[in-house]
């Protein structure tokens, strides 16, 4: 059916929108405006879809999307954002299974489509099914649901059985359109069974990348799926969004130096531990860590998810505050994978107030950690870990990390003496220039700045 010119028009605006969203969040100083740009991109494509001539079930339609944007709202205001990555994958898993959905409508109407047509609508509903279950599995890694990584017997050779196997199916599904229901159901059940099974074993060191991932496999699904429908806002959103999310997944790999083929199939528990580290590890208190920041030139703050869970961004940029006010200089350092999602770290400092010139990329600010006095180093662990230059055997190495160990005095906020996120025990923490400060970093931080109030 040829649908009416205000119509294709309403989806293109809507296409446009998204564009243009898309491009103001590339910067946090314009991230909000882009977000409220996508936004009424969204509205302009649902109006669109209103005004198809002989729509039906308007009604169950406006109920679906009355619901789903209570529901989105809710939960929108009431998460931390010490939650927001598993927020962000379960809400791309659901972009994924939409796709999928899409095409299982299709395949039940049995409508006629072309050859083409039909393949981009099996590979749409391939890729939106993995995307799907694994976005689930994702969520329920960073929520503590699954608190370990599962690896099943023979884990790759499995993966690639249910690979092949959804292939075939997908292939016979094209061939035979339309499909006997039977043949459909066992497509999408391999498929969604193969999201499942291909993120089950990887940990979380690796699930920022994993996340990344199956952002840009939903793009490429709904991009797929707007083909199907004749949909030009689906197609031009998806697509950007597929391929923004692949060119992300491309860098943090990159910034892990672990091949996305890696992350997938040889996850980074089961590469070892590397080296056995020797020393001990020096503990400091609060007060000399006050003293030591408030005496310095510079200072160079190093997040990581540890300050995140510890909700503790907001007493860090009051610390920031009081060292500044000493003619102390300030700057936080953030490497590409930390957190738990892309942006994470850039996330929380942007929610406690801290400018967006003092946050500095790991490229940006690499050759100032060795000028700075002290660097402080809150809930961080691989991205500062310095085997990844020397330790052949660590499953980290060569990964780019932050040079904190390069300062001459370095301070490590940590709850205990335990390794990180990876299992990967960390040489900073027995380098001589480098002293412990146990506990949450909250409190830790809320010590330190009585103690920087107390010295004046």
């Amino acid at each position: 059916m040829t649908l009416p010119a205000f119509v294709q028009g309403a989806w293109f605006a809507g296409a446009l929108f998204f564009i243009f969203g898309l491009k103001g969040m590339s910067s946090p100083a314009s991230a909000r405006r882009g977000i409220i740009v996508a936004g009424y991109g969204m509205l302009t494509a649902i109006a669109g879809t209103f005004l198809i001539p002989g729509l039906q079930n308007i009604g169950l339609i406006a109920i679906a999307l009355g619901l789903g944007s209570a529901v989105a709202w809710l939960s929108g205001a009431r998460v931390k954002m010490t939650d927001m990555p598993q927020m962000v994958a379960i809400y791309n898993g659901m972009g994924g299974g939409a796709a999928a959905a899409i095409a299982a409508v299709e395949f039940v109407k049995g409508d006629t489509h072309d050859l083409a047509t039909t393949a981009l609508a099996v590979l749409g509903a391939l890729i939106g099914a993995v995307s799907f279950t694994g976005s689930c599995i994702a969520w329920a890694k960073l929520q503590g649901v699954l608190r370990k990584a599962v690896r099943l017997p023979a884990q790759n050779a499995l993966n690639v059985l249910l690979a092949l196997g959804t292939v075939a199916l997908g292939l016979a599904t094209v061939m035979l359109a339309p499909a006997r229901p039977e043949l459909v159901c066992a497509f999408f059940a391999l498929a969604l069974i193969l999201g499942l099974v291909v993120t089950l074993p990887i940990g979380g060191a690796d699930m920022p990348v994993v996340i990344s991932l199956f952002n840009a496999f939903t793009g490429l699904a709904v991009g797929f799926e707007g083909y199907v429908l004749g949909n030009p806002a689906l197609i031009i959103a998806g697509i950007v969004v597929g391929a923004a999310g692949t060119l992300l997944t491309q860098l943090m790999a990159k910034a892990m130096n672990r091949p996305i083929s890696n992350i997938l199939f040889v996850p980074m528990a089961a590469a070892g531990s590397g080296a056995a580290v020797e020393g001990e590890q020096k503990e400091i208190g609060a007060m000399d860590v006050a003293a030591l920041m408030r005496y310095a030139d510079r200072v160079i703050i190093v997040p990581g998810y540890g300050m995140a869970v510890a909700h503790a961004q907001h007493k860090v940029w009051e610390m920031t505050e009081l060292l500044e006010e000493a003619g102390v200089e300030v700057k936080f350092a953030i490497h590409p994978v930390a957190g738990r999602m892309p942006g994470h770290m850039n996330v929380l400092l942007a929610e406690a107030g801290v400018p967006y010139d003092k946050i500095f990329d790991l490229d940006e600010i690499n050759g100032e950690f060795a000028q700075a006095d002290v660097a402080l180093v809150i809930g961080a662990n691989d991205v500062v870990n310095p085997a990844a230059r020397s330790d052949k055997s660590s499953p980290i190495y060569g990964m780019p990390i932050l040079n904190a160990d390069m300062a001459r005095n370095v301070i490590v906020v940590k709850r205990g003496k335990g390794s990180g996120y990876s299992g990967v025990e960390n040489a900073l923490f027995y380098s001589d220039n480098c002293q412990m400060l146990y506990g949450d970093a909250q409190p830790m931080a809320g010590e330190i700045i009585q103690h920087l109030k107390a010295m004046g």
